[in-house]
């Protein structure tokens, strides 16, 4: 048996006397890719940031061993430890932009990396810088040295994060979600980057994710976590074709399968339950036969269109373009645009949900608040039940959105942390004069607290007591306050945990059936879009690309951009 390079044993990592990771054992071996999958607080990035001695106060590790080539690094003084970190063991974060320093170049960065484990010259350093910048694909080296981070986009910052954890030539790279906020496709070139880096250096990769179907595309083993514990532990092979635990079962079968349509997407409760002691009971409930009994037959689905034909349009879009300033001259006349929107036209029927799906960038965002007027068009035609909305004043325009609500990508930022969770969905009725009263409109918050599966003791929190999923379900219960007809969700789900997105689409897909709500789905996950959308429309650089009904989009795409999409969709595995 090969020598581990890195042995985790009975690691124990807490935060004010409560664990994070309880006892946990793991042993990485040379040139191997280990990937760590499980929820938001399951312990993945909180094992990572130990290795690292990364830990942020009041976080310690308090028992067990982290014996890197022998030498257990929580002995290490810090000088010492400083010396190994990027230069022995090195890690990328989910985050690129936060990670990097905005008020330096993007060279800077790198070249102190070398410079600061390497006694080499500032030239020498550059040239490597260069070479690595050139290494992991990173469009025109030379130029991209000199820009600052807001000046790349995503998938370009994550390759400099890259580059600049492989400077020093690690053996063991942690990568911790370096995927999880990019488009698919951008997604499927980091993870053939690093595969190709992993295998050209050797190194040992610990790969962290929530997404199973990643981690099939990258990981040679696999250690599922669940409340700080593993789980689970075997090759990709073993855990996909022959799951032992029920968590691993409920994670594998969460995610939108491709090849059928389903009431409701499988989430992990189906699969088991937890004890008052914290024990996990499974639940006798095999994943296919699940799945199966799920699966929406075509005649229902067939139906569903032809009914929906009938309806009258709710929204018409025509030749909608909206444009912003990209240069202008010392006079301040504009000499180029950026055509976010460009000879945009399409309709929306009653009742129908539409998915609007393409990369960052492309213009979906600004489409949907372009609907809502939150952005103004440059030209073209809004019609909402037939009536003109482009030239609305701005208080017809607060009348109408009553009526069409938006459910954006971050639910932390949406709402007011100053504010309980009942006053954030109570002010909406207030300010439209709904209900009456406050104690009427009090016992409505309750309900539609009820209704998002949340507690009428959950009135008088704030959202930092929340989790992720809980707050989108705050938000999604405060559109619903308004009674609305239409909703537009932009990229409602990104960011959420494969199980939490399950919970939340199947929701959103109860709801329509309860009030006929109309959707417009904005997302980059084509999966995602397929499994709610009756319609589906493909966008790219501003213009619509290909438009349909969604399973037709899907299995017989006519665009090369929306081959690529859906070629770029990580695989998914069920068993």
């Amino acid at each position: 048996m090969q020598q581990s390079l890195l042995s985790i044993q009975d690691l124990t990592v807490s935060f004010a006397g409560n664990p994070a990771v309880n006892g946990i054992s793991l042993d990485i071996v040379p040139g191997e890719v280990m990937g760590i999958v499980g929820e938001s607080g399951s312990g993945k990035s909180v094992t990572a940031l130990a290795i690292m001695r990364l830990l942020q106060q009041p976080g310690r590790i308090t028992g067990g061993k982290l014996l890197y080539q022998g030498i257990n690094l929580p002995e290490l003084t810090e000088n010492e430890m400083r010396s190994w970190r990027g230069n022995e063991i090195s890690m990328i974060f989910q985050e690129p932009m936060t990670s990097l320093n905005p008020l330096h170049t993007c060279g800077h960065q790198v070249m102190e990396a070398i410079l600061l484990h390497k006694k080499i010259s500032r030239n020498e350093a550059r040239e490597q810088t260069l070479a690595l910048f050139r290494q992991v694909r990173l469009p025109d080296p030379e130029l991209l040295m000199h820009r600052y981070p807001h000046q790349l986009s995503g998938g370009q910052k994550q390759r400099v994060m890259i580059a600049m954890a492989i400077s020093c030539g690690p053996r063991l790279l942690i990568a911790d979600e370096p995927t999880t906020a990019l488009d698919v496709t951008v997604q499927k070139a980091i993870l053939g980057l690093l595969r190709d880096l992993q295998q050209q250096t050797g190194m040992s990769v610990i790969f962290i994710t929530h997404d199973l179907g990643v981690i099939a595309e990258i990981a040679d083993r696999v250690a599922v976590m669940y409340k700080g514990r593993i789980v689970e532990e075997g090759t990709v092979t073993q855990l996909f074709s022959h799951p032992q635990h029920p968590y691993t079962k409920g994670l594998l079968s969460c995610r939108p399968p491709l090849d059928k349509r389903l009431y409701r997407l499988p989430v992990t409760r189906d699969f088991m339950e937890v004890d008052p002691s914290g024990n996990i009971i499974e639940k006798p409930q095999a994943v296919k036969a699940l799945v199966n009994s799920l699966e929406i037959p075509e005649s229902i689905i067939t139906g569903r269109a032809t009914f929906l034909a009938k309806q009258p349009p709710l929204l018409e879009v025509e030749n909608l373009h909206t444009w912003f300033p990209a240069r202008r001259n010392l006079f301040g006349k504009v000499l180029s645009w950026t055509k976010a929107v460009n000879d945009v036209s399409f309709f929306v029927k009653e009742g129908e949900t539409m998915g609007l799906v393409g990369e960052s960038g492309c213009g979906k965002t600004t489409l949907g608040r372009t609907l809502l007027r939150l952005q103004e068009p440059t030209a073209g035609s809004i019609r909402y039940k037939g009536k003109e909305i482009t030239g609305l004043s701005r208080s017809s325009m607060r009348e109408l959105r009553k009526d069409i609500q938006i459910i954006f990508q971050d639910p932390y930022s949406s709402l007011n942390p100053r504010s309980t969770v009942g006053q954030a969905i109570l002010e909406p009725m207030q300010v439209h004069g709904m209900h009456g009263n406050d104690r009427t409109r009090r016992e409505k918050v309750k309900e539609l607290l009820a209704k998002v599966n949340l507690l009428p003791e959950h009135y008088d929190r704030y959202p930092h007591e929340f989790s992720g999923g809980q707050r989108q379900r705050i938000v999604i219960a405060r559109a619903l306050a308004l009674e609305p007809s239409f909703i537009i969700c932009d990229e409602s789900v990104a960011a959420l945990d494969v199980s939490i997105q399950a919970q939340v689409l199947n929701l959103l897909m109860q709801l329509r059936e309860e009030f006929g709500f109309t959707y417009i789905f904005i997302s980059h996950d084509l999966s995602v879009v397929r499994f709610i959308s009756d319609r589906m429309m493909v966008m790219n650089k501003g213009k619509i690309e290909e438009a349909g009904p969604a399973a037709q989009v899907y299995e017989h795409p006519q665009s090369p951009y929306t081959k690529q999409l859906i070629e770029s969709i990580p695989k998914n595995i069920y068993i």
